[in-house]
């Protein structure tokens, strides 16, 4: 990971409360929630079977259900690092 891309994710992380004590950034970002990049740049759709108690889920109705994620650190490495 290039030093820009962790300068920016502390960055992140400092601006935000994360109820899961940012556990993904424990292990290098390799265990992530499932989430697609759909080309919202202030959205992930999110397709992780446990993020009914995340805070950064988004439940919506249009008919169907679809879940939206917009936690910003977990943006960043979708739309930055394809992760």
């Amino acid at each position: 990971m290039k030093e820009e891309d962790r300068k920016k994710i502390q960055e992140l992380i400092g601006g935000i409360q994360c109820s899961k004590d940012f556990k993904c950034a424990e292990d290098g970002f390799e265990n992530l929630c499932k989430a697609k990049d759909f080309g919202d740049e202030n959205a992930l759709h999110c397709i992780d079977d446990t993020s009914n108690s995340c805070p950064f889920s988004a439940l919506y109705d249009y008919g169907f259900q679809i879940r939206f994620c917009r936690c910003p650190v977990r943006i960043y490495l979708a739309k930055h690092l394809g992760k």
